[in-house]
């Protein structure tokens, strides 16, 4: 029996090259990740981290798995408050040149049954993903209805539009 997973496509009116560096830059996620961002060297086997705008909650951490631009990358992804036992899964991000866009597609996958972690991302992903395409495409970034009542998050997000 195969492991669950999310997997996500979404067409994005950029080049590879824009969407990867959207997808690595800590500039670049502090916006379309509604104040949260990614950081990381992005050799592989360093440290990934999803650093949290809201405090009360522990970084998301990982390591990076592939780093491949403009075509593939790659990280495991450890949920805080110890989801699914601290045990990691693992975020995919694949991207294909369409004529004047980009197929991405994000595959998080390696949870076990019944994940937590599954259950949450499942309702996040489509709105990170989206609000990336947003920025890329337009320079404005979605609204996150779960961050609206953080002030600092409302501040992050007013700064990206």
């Amino acid at each position: 029996m195969s492991k669950p997973q999310f997997v996500y496509v979404i067409y994005i009116a950029s080049t590879p090259e824009k969407v990867f560096d959207a997808l690595t830059s800590t500039e670049a996620s502090r916006h379309y990740w509604h104040g949260n961002f990614v950081e990381s060297d992005w050799r592989v086997g360093s440290p990934f981290a999803l650093r949290l705008v809201r405090h009360e909650k522990d970084d998301i951490a990982g390591e990076v798995i592939e780093y491949d631009p403009p075509r593939r990358l790659s990280y495991s992804f450890r949920a805080q408050d110890n989801l699914d036992g601290g045990k990691a899964s693992r975020v995919t991000f694949e991207l294909e040149p369409q004529r004047d866009q980009v197929r991405l597609t994000m595959i998080h996958d390696q949870f076990e049954p019944g994940s937590e972690v599954l259950e949450k991302v499942s309702k996040g992903w489509p709105l990170v993903l989206s609000s990336l395409k947003s920025y890329v495409e337009c320079g404005k970034v979605l609204h996150a209805p779960w961050y609206e009542d953080l002030p600092l998050a409302k501040k992050a997000v007013g700064a990206a539009q």
